[in-house]
C-alpha cells in the first residue's frame, strides 16, 4: 500500500509556491494556490524548508511513476490515504475496488 503526502513547496525557480502531492515521497501533481499567496510569510517560510521543483524534475517523475504504473491519477494503485488526492481526483478511488 502506498502512502500520500503534501508539502508546499516552491516551482519553477521559486516562481510560485504550489501544493505539492506526492506518493511515496515522489511528486505526482499540484495544486497552484491563489493570488496574492506569495506574500503570505508564513507560506514562504514553509516553502523554504521543502525543495525547489522545476517542470524538469515532475517530467521525470511522471515517467517513473507512468512506467512503474504508480502514478495515482491514471493507475488504479492502492492507497493507505486516499482522502489526500486533490479534491477534484477523489472520485478515482471512491470505487470500493480501489480502497
Amino acid at each position: 500500500m502506498y502512502k500520500l503526502s503534501t508539502k508546499f513547496c516552491w516551482f519553477d525557480d521559486s516562481k510560485m509556491i504550489v501544493k505539492m502531492f506526492f506518493i511515496n515521497g515522489i511528486p505526482f501533481t499540484f495544486d497552484e494556490l491563489p493570488f496574492g499567496h506569495i506574500w503570505d510569510e508564513e507560506l514562504c517560510q514553509v516553502a523554504d524548508e521543502n525543495p525547489c521543483y522545476d517542470p524538469e524534475y515532475m517530467y521525470k517523475a511522471y515517467g517513473y511513476l507512468m512506467l512503474e504504473e504508480l502514478h495515482p491519477l491514471y493507475f488504479p494503485v492502492e492507497l493507505e490515504n486516499p482522502e489526500l488526492l486533490p479534491d477534484d481526483l477523489e472520485y478515482l478511488y471512491e470505487q470500493e475496488e480501489f480502497t
